[in-house]
């Protein structure tokens, strides 16, 4: 199969299989249909009584034959019209299993798998019956998958490069994964409690997961460089590797750690039902000594067996590029991802090595810069570089024609990723000043995230800052005072100084890259947030009121107040801007965000007056979702019903956060100490309250809380009061039915 060419064809499409020639496995073998007119007869299935008749197709789609080493998807003919049918009613089941008792899913299972039994892998290479086995294998006991995955080892290669069947392969694999830490743990069994024995006597003892997923890397790793390049059999290579290393495999909350592309996601939701979502997939596994070896070997054979061309032209293909990434990102956490000869250094024709150079190495590097899926190589190439190839890399390639590739619509990707993994302030200096002449063009030209990818680098070396936001500025067009008063709105529309002046404010939109450029800036050292922020107050208190209850406005706000950054008075002065409006802002989607931070930011005393702010508009609150889950987070129910305990966790609260930041500052004697003293002095600290910098600048009178105390002991009172009276009725009843009986 040629590289770099992605099949236009959909697993949901139907259609017929191949005729090819069948596995000699007696578990698997399969009869040919004897036709008689529009009639045929079928032969017993090994010898068992059952209803179930296979037969093959007569005419087959041979679209799918692989020339490359004699090697073609596996094919075991047509399944029964009625084994399918059986499946397809069994369907409904696997979608919702509801089982009364744990003993009746496990005797549903058991009769499936006797059902299908000797049919098992023609089932895999069936378009509606291998998604009806992913589901059945979801609720299999582990017994059940080890005998399944054992049943693929005969015709592995077949089956993992078939269009179908791969994905059952994926399936078992990923089940796998999740079931070999409790393996390890010796919780597995072959046999699970409370199941019972199905028809047979006594079981076959079935081989470990270990030892299932070891062969599979065993017969796979021959073949690794063709099947890189087989649509269906990479992304079996990929989960492979993850369960290797164990690394994170599915994770749905983070799309950079999911091995489905959106097309496939979506597929497993229309007709799969729920995705495989076990929290063991989307963490760091803990897996056997015997994976790091095997994956050792398997990088090291693999690399040496792919060529030079080989690699290239996996870097530029969408089916081989991801698999590629992978395995060099596993190679540099084994440091071997840089020496002479290695996979990288293939890819880059020598450009690791530093030998002499090829004569088309820079005609092949400037095409995968401007090439959709051999940029993505190199951008992940250059996050996983030392900084003395990175160096030579922006040298080379970068550096010289840096306007030019930062302006380019595919190729300013990498540029972002070169300049937002600077390895040394020496490197990030030298790109600033490449960079800086043209900001102002990569602003308002659809490419600020070349200038986000510079601050990026600023933020994590904290080197550069003043010469970047200088820049920026200037490309505002906000070099002079009165300029410098309009910066916060020149960055949240993302327009210049010249052009802002003549627009109607109103009918500004915001840009998300300015807020994400903002926040930015809010990270770096205070004396380059001094000018952003000067122009933030400086700005009418009603037209930013209206930028909490927008999506991007809201987020510069939130992080102007969760900025560690600025000065606690600083702060302050943002939170006054909003005092009476926290009611409204609560019942806001994007508000109640807001008043989130201004809670995580304020003190004690603070935080009481924007409850007690809250609590004289709580209908108005209360009935807006956001507005509970604010009320929720203030605690404001234990507010009414007892401050001063209220008040105690609260001081419980800020002591911790206290503590926690002495610690990540790394002045751990310090903060036992601190741990120390308030422990010491617990009781003494409830009659008064330390006097720090925060008490200082919040303090505020709390009388509405006193006004809530006294309410609070009144209705305590009655309660007793109701509760005596409601005791001596009692007693004179029980006096009245004991004269009767007497």
């Amino acid at each position: 199969m040629a590289f770099g060419g992605k099949r236009k064809v959909r697993r949901g499409k139907r259609g017929g299989e191949n005729k090819h020639e069948k596995s000699p496995d007696a578990e698997t073998a399969t009869f040919n249909a004897q036709a008689v007119g529009d009639e045929y007869t079928a032969p017993p299935m090994e010898g068992e009584s059952t209803p179930f008749t296979s037969i093959e197709a007569e005419d087959g789609d041979h679209s799918m034959d692989i020339d490359e080493n004699n090697i073609s998807p596996a094919s075991y003919g047509l399944v029964n019209p009625e084994l399918q049918s059986y499946l397809k009613s069994c369907e409904a089941m696997l979608d919702s299993p509801q089982f009364e008792l744990p003993e009746d899913r496990i005797i549903f299972v058991n009769n499936v798998y006797s059902e299908i039994k000797n049919y098992e892998l023609q089932l895999t290479t069936d378009h509606e019956c291998s998604r009806i086995l992913e589901k059945l294998f979801r609720i299999s006991s582990e017994y059940q998958i080890k005998r399944f995955f054992a049943l693929t080892r005969d015709d592995t290669i077949r089956l993992v490069i078939h269009r179908f069947s791969s994905h059952t392969i994926q399936t078992l694999l990923l089940l796998t994964a999740v079931a070999l830490e409790r393996e390890m743990r010796g919780e597995s069994s072959d046999l699970a409690t409370g199941e019972e024995p199905d028809s047979d006597a006594v079981r076959t003892e079935m081989p470990k997961f270990e030892e299932l997923v070891l062969t599979l890397v065993d017969t796979l790793q021959p073949m690794w460089s063709f099947l890189m390049s087989n649509e269906y059999a990479s992304h079996i290579l990929r989960v492979l590797l993850l369960v290797l290393s164990g690394r994170p495999i599915e994770d749905q909350k983070n799309p950079k750690n999911t091995i489905k592309s959106r097309r496939s996601a979506k597929y497993v939701e229309d007709r799969n039902g729920e995705p495989i979502n076990h929290p063991a997939l989307a963490k760091q596994r803990t897996v056997p000594e015997s994976f790091a070896t095997a994956l050792d070997k398997l990088l090291e054979k693999a690399s040496e067996s792919i060529s030079e061309i080989v690699a290239r032209d996996l870097a530029n293909s969408p089916v081989g590029s991801p698999v590629l990434q992978l395995m060099l990102s596993l190679q540099a956490e084994k440091s071997q991802l840089e020496k002479d000869g290695s996979l990288l250094d293939k890819c880059l024709m020598g450009l690791v090595s530093d030998g002499p150079a090829h004569p088309r190495r820079d005609a092949v590097i400037g095409m995968m810069l401007q090439d959709v899926v051999g940029s993505h190589f190199l951008q992940r190439a250059v996050e996983l570089m030392s900084p003395k190839l990175l160096k030579r890399f922006y040298k080379q390639y970068i550096c010289s024609k840096l306007k030019e590739l930062a302006f380019h619509p595919i190729s300013n990707f990498v540029v972002q990723s070169v300049l937002s993994n600077a390895k040394t302030d020496e490197q990030l200096k030298s790109m600033i000043a490449e960079i800086q002449p043209h900001v102002g063009d990569l602003l308002f030209k659809q490419r600020p995230g070349v200038v986000r990818a510079l601050l990026d680098s600023s933020i994590r070396l904290k080197c550069g800052a003043a010469e970047i936001t200088d820049a920026l500025y200037q490309g505002l067009g906000a070099s002079g005072e009165k300029e410098r008063k309009e910066l916060i709105n020149l960055l949240a529309f993302l327009v210049p100084y010249s052009r802002f002046v003549q627009a109607d404010y109103n009918r500004l939109p915001f840009s998300l890259q300015g807020s994400l450029i903002i926040q930015s800036i809010l990270k770096l050292p205070s004396s380059s947030c001094e000018p952003l922020m000067e122009s933030f107050f400086a700005q009418d208190p009603d037209m930013i009121y209206e930028w909490c209850k927008d999506p991007s406005g809201s987020r510069i706000i939130e992080a102007i107040i969760s900025s560690k950054q600025l000065p606690v008075v600083t702060k302050r002065r943002v939170l006054e801007r909003y005092a009476n409006k926290y009611a409204d802002l609560a019942a806001n989607k994007y508000g109640s965000h807001i008043v989130d931070a201004c809670w995580r930011a304020a003190d004690i005393p603070y935080k009481e007056k924007i409850l007690i702010e809250l609590l004289q508009r709580e209908t108005q609150v209360r009935d807006s979702p956001f507005g509970r889950i604010v009320m929720s987070n203030c605690r404001a129910d234990q507010y009414k019903r007892r401050v001063d305990e209220w008040r105690e966790r609260e001081r419980n609260i800020q002591k911790r956060k206290r503590l926690f930041e002495d610690i990540l500052d790394g002045d751990t004697s310090t903060a036992a100490a601190t741990a120390t003293q308030n422990s010491a002095s617990s009781k003494r600290y409830k009659k008064a309250e330390e006097k720090d910098e925060i008490d200082e600048l919040f303090a505020t009178p709390a009388a509405p809380a006193k006004e809530a105390t006294k309410s609070q002991a009144t209705t305590e009172s009655q309660s007793d009061a109701n509760g005596k009276e409601a005791g001596t009725k009692r007693s004179k009843k029980d006096k009245r039915s004991k004269k009767k009986k007497d």
